[in-house]
């Protein structure tokens, strides 16, 4: 095991004093996709199910072993630090959790950077973000792992991953996630590529190119599409070390990773381990967010589920038939309808008609009359009046929604916004009391609300219904003003007596809006995907077919021009063998004809040695032995000009590769059976070397045993050529020494 000890890394006997189990977690997420909500709360405290995202990350980390977890926070971390220092995380038994805050950090390797100027990790560690959901067992992952590193000190990684077949149409997962492409060794489960969105970004071509070195030393390698990374990665000391030397490693996967796979000279490897019958998610944007959701709901994450108490979220919960969740003091007339997979937060009233289903409402919310909520997820004291309708939205803390309204599905409503009487809020909207940043002021994308550090709602702002007016503002930024309490808002964006800012889509953006929402992906969306999906197929063939046809016609030329070079430089090789044509005369007529059909050394070396076979068999003959001897005078005949061209070992390796050729041949089957004495006499007479010989054996070792005749016919002469290679070798040595 290896620790750092000023600053360097050194190895710790196993039977010293013992390491806790330890996991970094990191709160920042470094991206932007929960905008604008992020703006004012971190990700890992929104909450999930009415509890904190952070809580069930920790609630697993502390129910797998772990003793001791570093949070790395950023943005917002005054909040998450509070959040963390009145939990009662801070007192259970045999499970430490450690705040560590920065307030400069914009991404997930500067975050390590820091971690390892602290000095606080002390081997082994669970690399994890704060929006994790699992229940996996840590114990043989990490076996895994620790076995690994015995017996190879370059396994510094091992990340999990599980099977999550994504869409044929959109090419993404259920969790939002675009297609994955891993290529893994089958048999030491080593990670050899990492491709993450590559089949689904439009402007790249479908096809996939994958190196050739991957493969070229491996007996198989499995290219997946059906794996989903769970962003839980088990890691050893040096990836801590890796990151603080290389300060262009950013991002997690697209740095980390991809860099560490492409690095050939450190040697450094990851590993994968596949989760079966266990769960794992990360929330990475809000399609994972509703999917996590409703995986929680209906038990995959058993035990973290919502009816079983975390640290600190004690409150009463009893879980009723079709998935539906009630915590205490929830006011619900008969007349209302709970759907299945539904919850409802404490101290939440239910006016009477009122019909929702799968929809998570969380705690001290007033929901009117005759209202209808299908898909939604309402946070804390949200207010909806008589008459609304909700689909498939985001509702967070305070909101107000007045009579007669509708919010159309894929809709964000960040804090304290208020919709106006029969306004209808048209789909994948969000709106928020927090102005859109300028496009000069918006951040790198890698960033998720670094900008707002300097915004803090402690005391979140609230609206008094009715009034255009905002009281209890906490704080500002320079990037980000708060509006004055005076704030005249569009009614056009938020309806009468609304208030916040509509936040306009970039471009590019905007199109793509469907695939991360938490409404189901429309119809018309669906068709459209499927119609382009078949029109690439459709393109994709004319294009393989023309490939395949061009190649094969390129292919076919080129059989056909070694053809008709190999039977024009026989024929020239024969007026010297028969004509007495002066040789001279013969070199440059083969060296105008390689020119002419641009061909390489090694065809002039078969088209001479098939010219001197092809002598040899017009001679009578009526034994082996016969043919031999005319073969080997031949062969001593002309050694000059064949030796003109057997220059390299590449020339030497391709004739014995055409002589194999021509004894599989009906015309020259006849050299068959002396297959093994021609090559003695062309190694004789030094026409072919040793070094040819023997590699023309190594490539022979992994072919066919139909392949292998003539390399068994020659065992007992490589066998003696390798042990004479090694008396020479011995000999050098003595001579050196």
């Amino acid at each position: 095991m290896a620790v750092k000890k000023g600053g360097k890394a050194v190895d710790v006997a196993d039977d010293e004093t013992p390491v806790p189990l330890q996991a970094i977690l990191l709160a920042d997420s470094f991206a932007q996709k929960f905008r604008p909500i992020t703006l004012e709360r971190p990700k890992v405290l929104l909450p999930l199910i009415n509890i904190p995202m952070i809580d069930y990350t920790l609630e697993w980390l502390a129910s797998a072993g772990v003793e001791e977890v570093f949070v790395f926070c950023c943005a917002h971390a005054k909040q998450i630090t509070d959040y963390l220092g009145n939990s009662s995380w801070q007192t259970q038994p045999n499970f430490k959790v450690v705040p560590i805050e920065s307030h400069d950090c914009v991404s997930a390797g500067e975050a390590l950077r820091l971690i390892d100027e602290r000095n606080v990790v002390r081997g082994d560690f669970i690399l994890v973000s704060g929006d994790t959901v699992s229940n996996m067992s840590l114990k043989e992952v990490l076996q895994e792992h620790k076995e690994r590193r015995k017996s190879d000190k370059l396994a510094v990684m091992t990340i999990v991953v599980k099977r999550s077949h994504a869409s044929p149409v959109t090419h993404q997962t259920r969790l939002g996630n675009d297609e994955l492409l891993l290529v893994i060794d089958p048999l030491t489960k080593e990670l050899l590529h990492y491709d993450d969105g590559l089949l689904n970004n439009p402007n790249k071509a479908r096809q996939v190119a994958v190196d050739r070195s991957l493969y070229l030393n491996k007996p198989s390698i499995c290219l997946c599409t059906d794996l989903q990374d769970c962003y839980i990665d088990i890691c050893s000391p040096e990836v801590l070390l890796l990151f603080t030397d290389n300060f262009d490693y950013q991002h997690l996967r697209r740095d980390f990773v991809k860099g560490i796979l492409s690095d050939e000279i450190s040697g450094n490897k990851i590993f994968t381990y596949e989760l079966h019958g266990e769960y794992a998610s990360r929330i990475d944007n809000l399609r994972s967010y509703d999917s996590v959701s409703k995986d929680i709901i209906h038990r995959w994450t058993y035990p973290i589920v919502p009816d079983i108490r975390f640290a600190g979220n004690n409150v009463g919960l009893k879980i009723e038939r079709c998935n539906v969740y009630r915590e205490n003091g929830v006011m619900l007339p008969r007349s209302a309808r709970i759907g299945p997979s539904s919850v409802l937060g404490q101290g939440t009233s239910v006016d009477e008609n009122c019909v929702i289903s799968n929809s998570v409402i969380g705690r001290n919310c007033v929901i009117g009359r005759n209202v209808t909520i299908e898909g939604s997820y309402l946070w804390d004291n949200v207010t909806i009046h008589d008459n609304v309708t909700i689909q498939s939205a985001v509702i967070c803390d305070g909101c107000v929604v007045r009579a007669g309204a509708r919010v159309e599905p894929g809709t964000v409503l960040s804090f304290h916004v208020v919709i106006g009487q029969n306004f209808s809020v048209p789909s994948y909207s969000k709106i928020s009391l927090i102005a859109q940043p300028t496009e000069e002021d918006s951040s790198d994308e890698e960033l998720e609300y670094v900008e707002a550090t300097s915004v803090t709602t402690e005391s979140p702002q609230k609206l008094l219904e009715g009034e255009q007016q905002l009281t209890d503002i906490t704080g500002s930024s320079p990037q980000m003003e708060r509006n004055p309490p005076t704030v005249a808002w569009k009614e056009s964006e938020v309806g009468p007596s609304g208030a916040g800012f509509k936040w306009f889509m970039r471009d590019e953006s905007q199109e793509e809006e469907w695939r991360y929402s938490v409404a189901p992906i429309p119809a018309e969306k669906i068709e459209e995907m499927r119609l382009r999906e078949e029109q690439a197929g459709v393109d994709d063939f004319d294009q393989d077919a023309g490939a395949v046809a061009e190649e094969e016609e390129e292919e076919l030329d080129s059989v056909k021009k070694k053809r008709d070079f190999e039977r024009e430089a026989e024929e020239t090789f024969r007026r010297l063998f028969l004509d007495g044509v002066p040789e001279a005369n013969v070199i440059l007529e083969v060296k105008a004809l390689r020119l002419g059909f641009n061909v390489e050394g090694s065809d002039c070396a078969a088209a001479c040695f098939k010219s001197i076979i092809n002598l040899a068999l017009e001679e009578p003959f009526t034994k082996d032995s016969e043919l031999f001897i005319i073969a080997k005078r031949l062969f001593s005949k002309w050694k000059a000009i064949l030796r003109n061209y057997l220059t390299t070992e590449d020339d030497q390796v391709e004739v014995l590769l055409k002589f194999e050729e021509i004894c599989s041949e009906p015309a020259g089957k006849a050299f068959a059976p002396i297959f093994c004495p021609v090559l003695r006499v062309l190694y004789d007479q030094e026409l072919i070397f040793e070094d040819a010989i023997l590699s023309w054996a190594s490539e022979k070792q992994d072919a066919e045993e139909g392949d292998k005749i003539f390399l068994r016919q020659c065992e007992a002469f490589i066998k003696w050529l390798e042990e004479a290679s090694e008396e020479d070798d011995d000999d050098d040595d003595d001579d050196d020494a």
